[in-house]
């Protein structure tokens, strides 16, 4: 695995150093997308990104548009917290600081409820849980102004040029950015162990008050139940201006792609374009794969290694 990640990391680099300076194994790579009809797959998501793991876009639709994210911003959240280095096991106690003023959305999380600092990153990740990522940008130094900086901070960092971050939770809608500058950020959120399985998750159980049971929260990614996927990062959001919204990075025949959908009207449309996605892939490497022309991804990994 270390090795691989290695690869990795090489060719992402020689790909940004010079883009004319292509290993022979990345022009196989791209031979096999190349056999991809990307007319054929139709998806119902306004904007939508496709993307390998050595950046190379397979399929896109108003991909460098800047839009309302809705809770996907809860990446950026996540990794500010855990970049902030302060204890995860520290207990934050939920207040009124911590509603959700803006659309009024509700909360299991009552006001007085004590969770840990690691438990409320899996909740907002996990659950979309608002209450959480308001309570942790407030018990950030500098309080919730200064998390919001830092998650600006972060994003130029990452080079995401066409986004804007204005409040942890994503309620807000001048949370903006690409579908390009998405799969930055979930690249980057994904190398976070915490958030890779915070976000896969099915569900989790938590005490925040002593005098109650224990709470179960589950995850707002109804495919991680699917078995024909490997979902290795992931997020949901909505809010109305952002439509129904969703990002995963998944395996797929060995190779590591991130799937970007956004703006959808159904609730479950992001989920719908994600099959159709994973199904015109794997069709697409099948057909290759029947030629006899190109070996796959998964034999180029292989030999790689």
């Amino acid at each position: 695995m270390k090795r691989r990640s290695l690869l990795r990391a090489l060719l992402l680099s020689l790909s940004l150093i010079a883009s004319t300076s292509i290993s022979a194994a990345d022009k196989r790579v791209l031979h096999v997308w190349k056999s991809l009809d990307t007319k054929a797959l139709r998806l119902s998501s306004k904007a939508a990104l496709i993307a390998d793991e050595f950046g190379n876009r397979l399929y896109e639709k108003e991909a460098d548009k800047s839009q309302p994210i809705a809770s996907l911003t809860k990446l950026m959240t996540a990794m500010v917290v855990l970049d902030s280095n302060l204890d995860r096991e520290q207990k934050i106690t939920i207040n009124k600081d911590d509603r959700d003023l803006m659309r009024l959305t509700g909360s299991r999380l009552r006001y007085g409820a004590k969770l840990t600092r690691r438990e409320l990153v899996i909740l907002a990740l996990m659950s979309s849980e608002n209450r959480a990522a308001a309570a942790l940008a407030r018990a950030h130094p500098g309080g919730s102004k200064a998390f919001v900086r830092d998650m600006n901070i972060k994003a130029k960092q990452l080079h995401m040029y066409n986004s804007r971050f204005a409040d942890p939770a994503g309620l807000d809608a001048n949370n903006v950015a690409s579908a390009s500058d998405i799969v930055r950020m979930v690249r980057a959120a994904a190398t976070y162990p915490l958030i890779r399985k915070a976000t896969t998750l099915r569900y989790l159980d938590v005490r925040p008050l002593k005098k109650y049971g224990p709470l179960r929260y589950v995850n707002t990614n109804r495919l991680l139940r699917n078995k024909n996927w490997n979902i290795l990062t992931s997020k949901t959001g909505y809010i109305n201006e952002a439509g129904r919204c969703l990002v995963m990075m998944v395996d797929i025949n060995g190779s590591e792609m991130v799937m970007v959908f956004l703006n959808s009207y159904g609730k479950l449309t992001p989920f719908g374009d994600a099959n159709r996605t994973r199904k015109w892939l794997r069709k697409g490497v099948k057909k290759t794969r029947s030629k006899n022309t190109e070996p796959t991804l998964l034999s180029l990994k292989r030999a790689s290694d």
